[in-house]
């Protein structure tokens, strides 16, 4: 399996003996740089178990040895609030507007 950018990767000891300890794994680069045949050296970010990156890292990996992961949804840092529960805005009603414009007019 070739990882894509934006893939994650639980990265496991069948990847390389330097991960006895698995780790999740972003992808954000695949590196075209020559080496042995199934290797290959990956550019991402190491996830906490939430998806957070929490460390940025070069990887020297066997491309058989990577699993496909899934993290829950990211958070989006830009996105408002949630809303607090707040009273209605009221409005006059149609009925209300339209009788008040006959009686003027």
């Amino acid at each position: 399996m070739l990882p894509r950018s934006g893939d994650v990767l639980r990265v496991t000891r069948a990847a390389s003996v330097q991960f006895s300890t698995p780790m999740l794994f972003r992808v954000i680069r695949v590196h075209d740089w020559s080496t042995y045949n199934g290797w290959a050296w990956l550019d991402g970010y190491e996830l906490n178990g939430l998806g957070e990156a929490v460390e940025r890292r070069s990887i020297f990996v066997q491309l058989e040895g990577l699993q496909s992961a899934q993290v829950g949804p990211m958070p989006n840092r830009y996105r408002a609030a949630p809303a607090v529960n707040r009273a209605p805005v009221t409005s006059p009603s149609r009925s209300a507007t339209a009788g008040s414009r006959s009686a003027a007019g």
